[in-house]
């Protein structure tokens, strides 16, 4: 039976800005990172707290060893306490967000990292 999700792949053209990103803006840490040294690179990132890890791939490099895979970016929610301090420290860093929305689940927002790519987080009630 599956009782955890582990990881979740998320291609990019630009490993290094997405690490920068995810680290720096979010507060992400690095727990891994591998490069053979023939173009398979992947960063592993988490939340300092830990839990689901996301794994930062080369978007090209990926559609050419696995030309199968949906390369789209995942559809992502995160979790956070305090969802208005978060919002104005995203903002104060120039992450572009979306309004913030109170919903009957609780409170919440839509970030973007430097591709454009959309993630939600949310304050449940």
């Amino acid at each position: 039976m599956i009782h955890t999700l582990g990881q979740v792949m998320l291609y990019v053209t630009n490993q290094d800005q997405a690490r920068s990103f995810w680290t720096g803006k979010l507060g992400f840490r690095v727990i891994g990172e591998e490069d053979n040294g023939q173009g398979f690179r992947w960063i592993e990132v988490s939340p300092e707290a830990g839990g689901t890890s996301i794994v930062i791939h080369n978007k090209e490099f990926i559609a050419k060893m696995s030309p199968e895979l949906n390369l789209g970016t995942p559809s992502l929610m995160f979790f956070t306490d305090n969802v208005d301090e978060l919002y104005d420290d995203l903002k104060s860093k120039g992450v572009k967000t979306g309004d913030l929305m109170e919903m009957p689940t609780g409170k919440l927002f839509n970030f973007a990292d430097e591709e454009d790519n959309y993630f939600t987080v949310i304050e449940k009630k």
